[in-house]
């Protein structure tokens, strides 16, 4: 673990520099220890680090080291014993919205029976939000469903489109710019400034994606339109 200073009011806490479950969640335990203490101002959590914002009045650059230090020597042992939740996100893989289907296909050399299910069989970790608010970045794709990004991004990407980059998958919480490969679209809102929770997912939880018709898309849009729509835990 390094410490180091991130300007005058902030601290950059970085772990080894991989992307691997065990050393994200140690970012995450830090991110929840730190998240009630006084003179906290902000957490951003990454792949393998924590940014910490501070109150210079509260907390000088030796004195949350040392804080720090002591959290991770003690990460909280009920919370390693917890079985994490895993949330099932409805998907529908079909027109209109598998913009990039056929282009995943050619590269990976699946065909679009294949895609899906690969990608509804996988439990997905989400390791961080950032991009655009709510965009959580979620891996791994097991590697023969590894794509490369777009040549040329779109200029816009409509909400909920569920993508592919590399070795992760991601879903737009709102409509933007982006070059990842479409293959499919939720009907479920990621992000919502009025919520409590702005976002629907949050660092260290995982998701398994559910396969949708379109009918089924239809009928979840209307049920979070009139709020009685209730998000599902998937049975891994």
């Amino acid at each position: 673990m390094k410490i180091q200073p991130f300007g005058e009011s902030a601290i950059l806490v970085s772990f080894e520099k991989v992307i691997s479950e065990e050393v994200n969640q140690k970012v995450i335990s830090l991110y929840n220890a730190l998240g009630d203490e006084k003179g906290i101002t902000y957490l951003i959590p990454a792949y393998n680090s924590l940014t910490i914002g501070f109150e210079p009045e509260s907390w000088t650059f030796d004195s949350i080291s040392k804080l720090i230090k002591e959290l991770n020597q003690r990460r909280p042992k009920e919370e390693a014993e917890k079985a994490p939740k895993v949330y099932s996100i409805p998907v529908c893989y079909e027109q209109p919205y598998d913009l990039d289907s056929d282009e995943v296909c050619t590269q990976t050399g699946l065909s679009k029976e294949e895609l899906i299910q690969v990608h509804t069989d996988q439990v997905f970790r989400v390791y961080m939000l950032g991009f655009v608010a709510g965009f959580a970045y979620m891996g791994s794709l097991p590697k023969h469903l590894a794509c490369e990004r777009k040549a040329t991004p779109r200029l816009s990407v409509p909400k909920g489109s569920v993508g592919l980059a590399g070795l992760q998958t991601g879903i737009y919480p709102t409509e933007a710019p982006g070059g990842w490969q479409i293959i499919g679209q939720t009907p479920l809102n990621m992000f919502d400034p009025n919520r409590e929770q702005t976002s629907l997912l949050k660092p260290g939880d995982y998701v398994k994606f559910r396969s949708i018709g379109l009918e089924e898309f239809k009928i979840i849009q209307l049920k979070i339109e009139t709020a009685i729509f209730q998000m599902e835990e998937a049975h891994v």
